[in-house]
């Protein structure tokens, strides 16, 4: 048996300049975290000459070419892998909550079926194989970050090339400045999934078609992710509150889906309460409302308590994918 783990993220900065329609053009920028809520897959032999899956449904397929999940599918046909298999899957955070749970579920996915294959991929070559089954064969609109971030786990920024390469660089920031920009984040719930594609297809579409509007947004976002990265490792890390505000009123004129009423009652209310900036992580829509806040959590927490909204607590983690058990 093979036991996969890999973590999901948490965006710092930047996002959206990881799409191939920005990147090719003008280089992509961003900063990620790893948090300590992972997605892990199981894989086995199964007695039996078929294929069995269990996630949110159970599957038991005579080929796979009869498997409804697609990415089950697409994984077991880029690793060869044609019968007599188990394969679970068992996440911490449901998927569509913007912490990037679909790539994840993939990279732990292809870590465990190349493993289960005695195969040993690097980390980059990994995220390598992730990024071309969701995005070149799967077709989905979306970027290389959370694949990446993954991946390598850990306190990132990834520069997304011309040439469609990735460069990473950990962020230099001093051990008591991180601990204090944990300390200072808070994710709320905002107990709704929404799916990434719609709001990132209408970003690529505006992206490709050289929307002035649209790219003069990511190019702003682009340059916060720097100014980020700055004041991160300048240890200044109270600006970064006042950056993330920033970033979200930009975000948010990206497409209309990004935020909803909602959203808007519950930053408003933070605002109010205490936290200095925040944002939706992910493409928006739903998921999860990350905050920045340095003093005042309990009033802030209790505020939006009243709206339903629950804090999600975390700890930054820094192994990225890895094989828990192969025995």
């Amino acid at each position: 048996m093979i036991i996969s783990r890999a973590p999901v993220r948490i965006s710092m900065g930047g996002g959206g300049t990881d799409l191939e329609s920005y990147y090719k053009n003008h280089g992509g920028f961003l900063m990620a975290a790893t948090i300590d809520k992972y997605i892990y897959i199981t894989v086995s032999r199964r007695f039996y000459n078929d294929i069995r899956l269990s996630y949110s449904k159970t599957e038991i397929v005579d080929t796979v070419a009869d498997i409804e999940h697609k990415i089950f599918q697409a994984a077991l046909n880029m690793t060869n892998l044609e019968n007599q298999i188990e394969i679970v899957s068992i996440a911490d955070i449901p998927s569509k909550c913007g912490l990037g749970t679909s790539s994840t579920f993939t990279v732990a996915l292809l870590n465990g079926l190349l493993t289960y294959k005695k195969m040993y991929p690097s980390l980059n070559k990994l995220a390598e194989k992730a990024c071309h089954l969701e995005i070149d064969i799967l077709k989905e609109p979306i970027g290389k970050q959370d694949q990446y971030a993954s991946a390598f786990g850990g306190f990132n920024a990834y520069w997304f090339n011309q040439d469609g390469s990735v460069d990473i660089e950990p962020v230099g920031i001093k051990y008591e400045n991180l601990l204090e920009l944990q300390n200072n984040l808070l994710l709320f719930s905002l107990n709704s999934e929404r799916s990434a594609s719609n709001i990132l297809n209408e970003q690529n579409e505006k992206s490709k078609s050289n929307d002035i509007d649209v790219i003069a947004r990511l190019h702003k976002i682009k340059q916060l992710g720097l100014d980020t990265k700055r004041v991160f490792e300048q240890g200044k890390i109270e600006q970064f509150g006042e950056i993330l505000h920033e970033h979200w009123i930009t975000k948010k004129k990206l497409s209309k889906g990004i935020s909803n009423p909602l959203i808007d009652e519950a930053y408003d209310l933070a605002l109010n309460n205490g936290a200095i900036g925040g944002k939706v992580v992910g493409a928006g829509g739903g998921g999860f409302l990350m905050l920045y806040a340095q003093h005042h959590k309990a009033k802030l927490v209790n505020a939006l308590k009243k709206l339903g909204l629950s804090p999600m607590w975390f700890n930054f983690e820094y192994q990225g994918a890895k094989i828990i058990f192969n025995g």
